[in-house]
């Protein structure tokens, strides 16, 4: 097949097991290039950029970068990057807030390799969303019960605040995140305070609780 034809793909996800999995499937097809594998978001934000991938395979739940920020930042800075989101959670708000970080496919795992390569061709060419049967009606019961669907993680904090609250969440000192971040640590000390603020939170262990329930982290 022409190289024009082919649709280029990223695929990121924490578990070897699992990137090695959906790349010797997708090989098998003739239309499909697997261009990268990343093992975490932050990974493939800087890997779109250097391979120009059509699509990305996105897992939900990463360490230090989660898959929802990730497509979040990856739509912002490449909005011609189409995002399929791949997890094993059918919890509603994980759903939503993978499609409101702007995914336009949402595949469960356990299904993964029966329906990858027809969802890619769906979003890349025709342009189309794609939802697991598994998870379709979680997005159609929060339009029909026409309730607010924005979580506090876009609907308050910024894309910074989120970053340093996933990290936060995994443990990692105000020391460590600065030095991962770029920034001072008196920076991180006004994003921590913010969030606290902004979420009406307390304490880390609510914090975490609440990184838990939205899918910013998998501990």
């Amino acid at each position: 097949m022409e190289a024009s034809k082919t649709i280029r793909v990223l695929i990121a996800d924490d578990h070897q097991i699992v990137r090695e999995g959906l790349r010797s499937l997708l090989e098998k097809e003739v239309d499909i290039q697997v261009v990268g594998l990343a093992k975490e978001g932050r990974t493939a934000l800087k890997m779109v950029q250097d391979l120009a991938p059509q699509v990305v395979v996105m897992d939900v739940s990463m360490p230090d970068l989660n898959g929802i920020e990730a497509t979040h930042l990856i739509r912002k800075d490449f909005p011609e990057v189409k995002v399929i989101a791949l997890s094993m959670h059918t919890i509603s708000r994980y759903v939503i807030n993978m499609i409101q970080a702007g995914a336009v496919g949402y595949l469960l795992k356990d299904s993964a390799f029966r329906e990858l390569s027809e969802a890619i061709r769906l979003v890349a060419i025709k342009n189309q969303i794609y939802l697991s049967p598994g998870i379709a009606g979680i997005v159609v019961q929060k339009c029909l019960a026409n309730s607010s669907a924005d979580s506090p993680i876009f609907s308050a904090l910024s894309s910074r605040e989120r970053e340093v609250l996933q990290l936060i969440a995994e443990g990692k000192p105000t020391t460590e995140i600065a030095k991962h971040l770029f920034v001072s640590i008196k920076t991180i000390e006004c994003h921590r305070s913010a969030i606290f603020r902004k979420l009406k939170i307390n304490s880390i262990a609510e914090l975490t609780k609440f990184a838990l329930r939205e899918g910013i982290t998998s501990l």
